[in-house]
C-alpha cells in the first residue's frame, strides 16, 4: 500500500491541479485487510476534511461513505486482476470517492431483487450517493461516487 495525501497533484486523467480540494489516495494489492485499510483511510480523510476544511457532515455521511468505500473496494478486489487505487477528494461542499482498477468491464446495475444472492454492491452505492459514474480509462476503469455536503 502506498498512501498519498495532498491538496491536489497533477493528474493526466483528471486534469490540472486545484487548491480547492483535499485529496488522499492509496494503492491496494488485494492482500487480506485491504477493505479495512480503505475504510481507515476514508475515516482519516473525513476527520481531516472536518478539521481543516470545516466540512459539515450529515448524520449519516460518515457511515454512508464508509459503506460505499467497502462496496467499491470489494468490487475492485473481486473483479480486477491487479492493484487498485482508492482516491478521496473533498471540500466543504462535496466528497468524491473514486476507485481505479485494471478491469475494463463496467459494473452492471441490476434491478432490486431481495431473492438474488450477491450483486447488490453497486445497488447499495447508487442508493447511498448523490451521483455515481463509471467509465473506462487508460488503466482500466474508474468508478466515482459523489456525496453532496450540507453548507
Amino acid at each position: 500500500m502506498n498512501e498519498q495525501a495532498t491538496t491536489r497533484p497533477d493528474d493526466p486523467v483528471r486534469g490540472a491541479p486545484s487548491p480547492d480540494v483535499l485529496l488522499t489516495a492509496e494503492v491496494f494489492d488485494g492482500e487480506p485487510g485491504c477493505i479495512a485499510q480503505a475504510r481507515a483511510l476514508a475515516d482519516r480523510f473525513l476527520t481531516r476534511l472536518v478539521a481543516e476544511w470545516l466540512a459539515v457532515l450529515g448524520d449519516h455521511t460518515r457511515s454512508d461513505l464508509m459503506l460505499a468505500v467497502s462496496e467499491l473496494i470489494t468490487n475492485a478486489d473481486r473483479y480486477s486482476h491487479g492493484p487498485y487505487m482508492l482516491e478521496l477528494e473533498g471540500n466543504a461542499q462535496r466528497i468524491s470517492v473514486t476507485v481505479y482498477d485494471s478491469s475494463t468491464a463496467l459494473p452492471v446495475l441490476y434491478s432490486p431483487d431481495p431473492a438474488r444472492l450477491g450483486g447488490h454492491g453497486m445497488e447499495i452505492v447508487v442508493a447511498l450517493c448523490d451521483r455515481v459514474t463509471a467509465e473506462r480509462v487508460p488503466v482500466g476503469k474508474r468508478i466515482r461516487a459523489e456525496f453532496e455536503l450540507s453548507t
